[in-house]
C-alpha cells in the first residue's frame, strides 16, 4: 500500500474527530463580542452525530455551546449540517454561523482557540473477553477480528487502518463507514454495537466515540488507549481539540479562550460524563499531537 499524503491522512482524521475536511475559506462578516454581550451565538453542528452533537441538544458539544452562550450573555442558535468535507467552507466561512465546536488545534480553514481537551484512539472490546490489549503491535491482533472506521480509499482512512495494513494485518479487518447510513441515529455507533454483540472482537476507534457508546451498550466494554509507538507509518493518534472561528474574529477567539480557562473544571465534568477518554494537556510543540 502506498504511503498516503499528509493531506489525505488529515482529511480522514478530521472526519473521525467529528467533522469532514475543509477547503479554502471564504470571506465572511466579523463577529466581535461587544462589552455587553453579542446578539446571537450561532454554532455550526451536525444534527445526527452523538456524542458530539444532535438536533435534540444531547451531545457534549451542545452542552459546551450552551455554557459559552451563557457566559457571553448571548442567545444560542444552531446551523445544522452533516459534517462532511467542506464543512467549514460552507458553514462557518460562508457566514452562516460563528463557531465550530470541535476541531484539531491545527485546523487550517479557521482561527482556533486554545484546546479544551486531548484524547486518542482506543481499543474497545467486551470486558468478558479479557484480551488485555495495549499496543498496536500486540500479536493477539493477528488472531482477532478488528473493526475500524473507514472514510474512502486507502489514502483517506484514519490511523488504525493504515497502521494495521503496514503490519500485515488485513484479512481479519472489518471496515465500517464513518458516515454510514444517515437515516439511522449516530452512524459511527454501528462499530461499537457490533463489538458488544460479538460480531467483531475488538474495535480501534477515536476515543470520544468509543467511550460514549460503550456506556450505552447492554454488556460491559473495556476501553484502553492504544500504544501506537510501534506504528511507523507517520500517523498521528492523539489530538488536542479546540473551537474554531473565522480567522478575522480575533475578539471572539479571545473571549472563548477566557471562557475555556475559567470553565475548565465544568467542561471536564461534561466530558467525563460523556465517557471521553482524557489525556493530560500538552504544549502545542510537544511530540505526538498535531501542532497548531
Amino acid at each position: 500500500m502506498h504511503a498516503p499524503s499528509h493531506r489525505m491522512r488529515r482529511l480522514a482524521v478530521l472526519a473521525s474527530l467529528s467533522l469532514g475536511g475543509a477547503a479554502a475559506q471564504a470571506q465572511a462578516p466579523m463577529v466581535t463580542p461587544p462589552a455587553g454581550g453579542m446578539p446571537t451565538l450561532r454554532v455550526c453542528a451536525d444534527p445526527n452525530n452523538l456524542p458530539f452533537s444532535n438536533e435534540k441538544g444531547e451531545g457534549y458539544e451542545n452542552k459546551l455551546a450552551q455554557r459559552i452562550a451563557r457566559d457571553l450573555g448571548a442567545p444560542l442558535s444552531f446551523t445544522w449540517r452533516p459534517q462532511r468535507r467542506g464543512f467549514a467552507r460552507t458553514t462557518l466561512n460562508a457566514g452562516l454561523c460563528d463557531i465550530i465546536m470541535g476541531v484539531p488545534e491545527d485546523y487550517g480553514p479557521a482561527r482556533v482557540t486554545k484546546p479544551y481537551f486531548r484524547s486518542t484512539y482506543v481499543f474497545v472490546y467486551r470486558k468478558d473477553r479479557h484480551y488485555n490489549l495495549k499496543a498496536i503491535t500486540d500479536t493477539a491482533l493477528r488472531h482477532l477480528t478488528i473493526g475500524v472506521h473507514l472514510v474512502g480509499d486507502d489514502g483517506n482512512n484514519p490511523p488504525p487502518a493504515h497502521a494495521l495494513a503496514a503490519l500485515g494485518i488485513i484479512g481479519n479487518l472489518r471496515g465500517y463507514s464513518l458516515f454510514g447510513d444517515y437515516s439511522q441515529p449516530n452512524p459511527p455507533a454501528r462499530l461499537i454495537d457490533d463489538v458488544a454483540a460479538g460480531k467483531v472482537d475488538v474495535g480501534i476507534v477515536w476515543g470520544p466515540l468509543a467511550g460514549y457508546f460503550a456506556k450505552h451498550e447492554p454488556v460491559p466494554l473495556t476501553i484502553v488507549p492504544v500504544d501506537a509507538s510501534g506504528d511507523h507509518t507517520g500517523q498521528v493518534w492523539t489530538y488536542s481539540i479546540a473551537l474554531a472561528v473565522r480567522r478575522q474574529d480575533t475578539g471572539l477567539a479571545a473571549a472563548l479562550d477566557r471562557i475555556l480557562e475559567s470553565d475548565r473544571a465544568a467542561i471536564r465534568r461534561i466530558l467525563v460524563d460523556y465517557g471521553v477518554p482524557l489525556l493530560p494537556m500538552v504544549d502545542a510543540g510537544a511530540a505526538g499531537d498535531k501542532k497548531s
